[in-house]
């Protein structure tokens, strides 16, 4: 299990280090904080086709969430990369029709960026 998720954990160690040390920190609220009403959107679409598991994302999570992007923001990026990612998009194409695919798609989407926006909203009440 290890030798299965290193890789992915040391890419996002990697990611997280680059937005740390080198995205400048009025860049990332600008883009992903409170300003940004798409905010949630935007990291929902940029989450889909990306290929992590959860502990690949838990340090990017981690690096933007220090530099001012909201709790709800970097929440739905997080489901967006474990849920949707195209590899799994590919497996599940192979399983279900491509109508239901597509529900289903549909529905992960519009909850992911409704529980987005629900916790930037109480982002002050859980931290």
């Amino acid at each position: 299990m290890w030798k299965n998720l290193f890789p992915y954990i040391l890419v996002g160690v990697g990611i997280g280090a680059v937005i740390h040390n080198w995205i400048p920190e009025s860049w990332v609220e600008t883009v992903l904080g409170g300003s940004n009403p798409f905010g949630v959107i935007l990291a929902t679409l940029v989450g889909v086709p990306m290929y992590a598991d959860i502990f690949g994302t838990i340090p990017v999570a981690e690096a933007l969430l220090h530099k001012g992007a909201r709790l709800g923001t970097i929440l739905a990026f997080m489901m967006a990369v474990t849920t949707l990612s195209l590899p799994s998009m590919i497996m599940l194409r192979k399983a279900v029709k491509p109508k239901l695919l597509t529900l289903f798609i549909s529905i992960c989407i519009i909850g992911i960026i409704i529980i987005g926006y629900l916790f930037n909203v109480f982002q002050y009440l859980l931290i």
